[in-house]
């Protein structure tokens, strides 16, 4: 074990120096201890329980159930009576996208089934950046920066769970509240003991890292323990006893439920959902142009409502039962069909999981822009993302490259460049072959649409 340690070690390749590491923590002396953890952070066997509590039924027969402890007794206790539970959400970006409306659908099913959530703000675990599924260090933010983010992140939350003072009505928290007062001494004393690196040195956000020889700060290294302490402050202060989250989240999350039995002799669960991609293996919440955002001042409701038109025929019933409230009776009736029938189920996610984040008022238009743009019938574009120009701007004229950038439909000029050179660009149904082609006042007597392939399409307006 110290030779593993050694500088002569440093120098090995990575896969022997991993060979060490998980041999020491797997040292006979080790084994009684290590097999208390294990038997915690154990997976219930999910795949053929039959659930008697109305939320974990939901979860299994729509398919977000990906792993749970003591599924048996979290059932019971479910059927018991109100069950307190959060999902943790960092204020990495100013809206959240797509990628984490499966986590707020969870969220929305508890409540419905008679019991809290907490929506917990990373405003303090931020500081520190998870490294979860990252090859790198995420970008360090300032307090205002992250300030800024959580009132944007707020917005989503209210159109899918109810706040309030009542028994199931949600709570919205900050772990920033008593992470910034954390005194480091009194916590390494106090909690230190209860971690070992030998288990963490094995969970799978440690172990990728290492293993591709990427570095992992200190700073990184102690997420999962504040994380943890999250629980045990939820549990003190709510009586939390439900952790929420995706399944790359399992190892934080077991460390949790470990911290509470051990401080305070508590029972808590932890039950994560799948990550989702597509039949292609994409990333749920990403696309083409960029990220699915969840504000309306961030991605306009006809490209959040394109977005999920737009669905691969493999993923849409997937897709209804996750991100809809149709009954299942329904959805697998809609299963049956094959073909181009398929783009009328498309057209019902796009519009039920619209409906549910911008209302129901915003279909009739985005209707109407979608047969004016795809079915060449009139009606308005107004829906379409929009920039405008200023007099000044437009008088001094703006590059079709810059324009393009503007509308998000290309990361770079050298991108859009090339889109345009092979005919992927279009000026009001017409092809783009010139890359230097300037918009000057004069052109825009009228709005002009630009197109980029047969999906995205924006307008360029005059102030």
């Amino acid at each position: 074990v110290l030779f593993a340690t050694s500088a002569k070690a440093a120098r090995w390749p990575a896969k022997w120096r991993g060979q060490q590491v998980r041999q020491f923590a797997q040292h006979p002396k080790m084994s009684a201890a290590a097999s208390e953890e294990a038997a915690i952070g154990e997976p219930s066997d999910v795949s053929s329980f039959q659930a008697q509590s109305s939320f974990i039924k939901t979860m299994t027969e729509r398919g977000f159930l990906h792993s749970c402890t003591n599924i048996e007794e979290l059932d019971k206790q479910m059927q018991a009576g109100v069950v307190t539970a959060y999902l943790g959400f960092d204020a990495t970006a100013s809206s959240l996208h797509v990628g984490s409306l499966l986590q707020i659908m969870i969220l929305r099913h508890l409540q419905q089934s008679g019991h809290k959530p907490i929506v917990l703000l990373g405003g303090g675990t931020t500081k520190v950046g998870d490294p979860t599924g990252k090859d790198a260090s995420r970008k360090m933010l300032s307090d205002d920066e992250i300030g800024a983010n959580i009132q944007g992140i707020k917005q989503a939350f209210d159109k899918f769970i109810t706040f309030g003072d009542g028994t199931t009505d949600a709570t919205l928290v900050n772990n920033d509240d008593w992470l910034s007062g954390v005194k480091y001494l009194a916590f390494l004393r106090d909690y230190g003991t209860m971690f070992t690196i030998n288990r963490m040195l094995n969970f799978e956000s440690v172990k990728l890292r290492l293993e591709r020889e990427n570095p992992l700060t200190l700073l990184e290294f102690n997420y999962m323990i504040l994380q943890a302490y999250d629980f045990l402050e939820l549990f003190r202060r709510f009586k939390c006893t439900l952790q929420l989250g995706g399944s790359d989240q399992w190892g934080n999350m077991v460390n949790g439920v470990e911290l509470c039995r051990r401080a305070d002799q508590a029972q808590v669960f932890a039950m994560t959902a799948p990550l989702i991609t597509t039949s292609d293996g994409k990333k749920m919440g990403k696309s083409e142009g960029g990220a699915i955002w969840l504000n309306a001042d961030m991605l306009s409701p006809f490209e959040y409502w394109q977005f999920w038109r737009n669905t691969n025929d493999l993923d849409v019933i997937r897709f209804l039962k996750l991100f809809t409230e149709l009954p299942l009776v329904d959805i697998n009736e809609m299963a049956k069909l094959e073909g181009a029938a398929l783009n009328d189920v498309k057209k019902v996610l796009a519009d039920e999981a619209t409906r549910m984040l911008h209302g129901a008022q915003v279909l009739e238009s985005i209707h109407q822009t979608a047969a004016a743009l795809f079915a060449g019938k009139g009606g308005s574009l107004d829906d379409l993302p929009k920039i405008e120009l200023s007099p000044q701007e437009a008088a001094e004229g703006v590059g079709i490259l810059d324009l393009y950038l503007k509308l998000g439909f290309a990361k770079s000029k050298s991108e859009c460049r090339k889109l345009i050179e092979g005919g992927g660009a279009k000026l009001n149904d017409e092809k783009i072959s010139d890359v230097n082609l300037v918009i000057r006042s004069t052109d825009l007597s009228d709005p002009i649409k630009l197109s980029m392939g047969k999906k995205k399409h924006g307008l360029v307006v005059l102030a």
